[in-house]
């Protein structure tokens, strides 16, 4: 208010000198025109500067709720991270336990492998094999060797397999036994020494086989006897040959698997 009263004071002043001429009062009054947009000008650029500082005090509050709002995510990320990290060295401890029980069961089983084998020595290969299959040391003995046509009663032969089988495995306490009783497909006629059929048959052997490893000294409960007939053949039972693979009885040893159920299943 008081910039634009001073240069109409000059004004007035001007005309009410004596001597100033109509070229002088004109050249103030251009010069208080020229003072007015200046002072206009100077108002504008006042107006302008004080809404770019409002701009830039929004724009550095909006900067520093992001910033803050950044920096909770990379507290919740470090978080997150902490406990993924934990996680993760939990479970690469359990896998390296894991790893380290299925190495002691791999070499426990080839051990017992060995043993059976070496137990089991100067019998024909024909008649007797020892294998690993699916970590499990299947012993596989032909009907030959054990039983006559029909008979569910073991010879001497097979009796004397079966007794070294024992010796070998009754101290071993963390050992399971399956006996499994299989046959071919010819069906049994009529009732021969008690079976009815094949399945019968390959059931009472498995126990005969049982009965004969616990009287050898086995624990029972080591050992389960299982008949699965004809339902399980080795070979087509196409010829003679095919027909003798498929008569046989499977002795599965499988090591017990306590302290990895245990990994597995923690709770």
């Amino acid at each position: 208010m008081m910039r634009s009263f001073v240069p109409a004071l000059l004004v007035v002043a001007a005309l009410a000198l004596p001597g100033c001429n109509k070229k002088e009062i004109a050249a103030l009054q251009q010069q208080n025109s020229d003072l007015a947009r200046s002072r206009d000008q100077l108002q504008l650029e006042k107006t302008n500067l004080a809404a770019e500082n409002a701009e830039k005090a929004r724009s550095e509050e909006s900067l520093r709720g992001s910033l803050l709002n950044k920096n909770n995510q990379v507290n919740q990320l470090n978080s997150t991270l902490g406990t993924t990290e934990q996680d993760l060295a939990g479970k690469n401890a359990r896998i390296a336990e894991l790893q380290r029980v299925l190495d002691e069961k791999d070499a426990a089983t080839k051990a017992l492998r060995q043993r059976v084998s070496d137990a089991l020595l100067g019998f024909n290969a024909q008649d007797l094999q020892v294998n690993v299959k699916n970590g499990k040391v299947y012993v596989s003995l032909s009907e030959q060797l054990l039983f006559k046509s029909g008979s569910t009663k073991v010879d001497p032969k097979g009796q004397d397999a079966l007794l070294k089988l024992a010796n070998a495995l009754k101290d071993n306490k963390d050992v399971n036994v399956l006996v499994e009783g299989h046959t071919d497909n010819v069906p049994i006629k009529g009732v021969v020494n008690g079976a009815k059929d094949n399945w019968d048959l390959s059931v009472l052997r498995a126990t005969e086989i049982t009965r004969l490893l616990t009287s050898a000294g086995m624990d029972p409960t080591q050992v389960t006897p299982s008949g699965r007939g004809q339902n399980l053949p080795v070979a087509p039972n196409d010829t003679p040959e095919n027909k003798a693979l498929n008569r046989r009885t499977d002795i599965i040893l499988t090591p017990k698997l306590d302290e990895l159920f245990s990994i597995l299943n923690p709770n």
